[in-house]
């Protein structure tokens, strides 16, 4: 097999960074698994690609026709613009469907950070693949528990551990297990009257997490605004929230995860406001027009897979910024220890906090 280039693979549009890479030993392990199959490419699937190192090291290799799911817009563009630096083709990108499994006795994930979405994607491999499918799921030694192993128990007759190497191990499972009922996902919970709906993807599932909590409590502060943007919307609490609260307002969810877009699109047909909230999978408010804005509201992340970065939240700071109006409002909850407002006051205009728990701060900040 002729070497790949790894090392020429970017992350962009993800943030960039000397510690921050596009490709991991995982990728590697997994494509030379493929590799040694045999296998053509039409006859495997690819979950979890970050930025494509998976699927275009085996398009390179020959295995032209394979299946790949992203879940995050960043990783779709980047893995378009590596394909496109490096010339080639041959490849489909899927949603998480029958159609990206249907046929394939090759599943590569890497594994995601969460048991519920490897719960999602394990059924949905069960149900969907060939009979005779192997899944075969990487990830770094130091992020991997047994639990990862028990929940693909659940749907596979043999889950085997591999010899780690280069601080890498791969689970192979294999002899899918007759799947019956509806899948185990999305699920729904209800929260002082809200329904939240949420695949296994999304983060805190069906729960609303602390920082979204403590915006929303402070949601009754915010006036009523003729344009509204949910930047990061997660399952959709506070576009939905917002959209109860203000009937006559346009809200728009966005998220870079296509399980949280569609916990979103879910979340808003679950309490009476679908055909009132926009829902769109896309990057840091991408398709939104500059200055087309009068309020954003933002928790934004502070990891990177599985790194603590900042890179995120500066990322949408500058597109609430960007898309606000002048004299638009951005009313965003953060951790307080990573004291934003500065960065905020920078970014977008002069900041306030509006709100300081033990653990989180709410702040108000006006477009230049």
């Amino acid at each position: 097999m002729p070497d790949f280039p790894y090392a020429r693979l970017r992350r962009w549009p993800d943030v960039e960074a000397e510690n921050l890479q596009a490709y991991d030993a995982t990728d590697m392990l997994l494509v030379e698994w493929a590799i040694e199959t045999g296998l053509p490419g039409v006859e495997i699937a690819v979950i979890g690609d970050e930025y494509g190192a998976i699927t275009l090291a085996l398009t390179d290799a020959g295995r032209t026709g394979v299946r790949v799911h992203q879940d995050l817009a960043t990783g779709r563009c980047a893995l378009a613009r590596n394909a496109e630096e490096l010339g080639l083709s041959g490849f489909a990108s899927h949603e998480l469907s029958p159609a990206l499994l249907d046929g394939a006795r090759l599943v590569l994930l890497q594994l995601p950070k969460s048991l519920a979405e490897l719960e999602e994607i394990a059924d949905a491999v069960a149900r969907s693949a060939a009979p005779d499918v192997v899944l075969v799921a990487g990830g770094r030694v130091k992020h991997m528990t047994l639990a990862q192993n028990e929940v693909l128990g659940r749907f596979f007759g043999a889950v085997q551990a591999q010899r780690a190497q280069r601080k890498s191990r791969l689970i192979v499972a294999s002899e899918p297990l007759t799947v019956a009922g509806p899948p185990p996902f999305p699920v729904s919970a209800q929260h002082d009257g809200l329904t939240l709906v949420a695949h296994g993807g999304a983060f805190a599932g069906a729960r609303l997490d602390i920082g979204t909590r403590v915006l929303l409590d402070a949601l009754d502060r915010v006036p009523a605004a003729a344009d509204v943007v949910d930047l990061g919307c997660g399952t959709g609490a506070l576009a939905v929230s917002y959209a109860l609260a203000h009937p006559s307002s346009r809200v728009i969810a966005t998220d870079r995860s296509a399980a949280a877009a569609a916990s979103a699109l879910a979340t808003a047909a679950a309490n009476g406001v679908g055909d009132r909230v926009v829902v769109m999978h896309d990057d840091a408010a991408s398709e939104i027009d500059d200055a087309s804005v009068d309020v954003v509201l933002l928790n934004p992340p502070f990891h990177l897979g599985s790194s603590i970065h900042t890179g995120a939240a500066t990322r949408l700071f500058e597109a609430a910024a960007r898309i606000l109006r002048p004299g638009g409002v951005l009313w965003c909850v953060y951790n307080s220890s990573l004291a934003y407002r500065g960065e905020l006051r920078r970014l977008v205009g002069p900041t306030e906090q509006v709100v300081r728990t033990p653990k989180f701060t709410v702040t108000r900040s006006v477009r230049h």
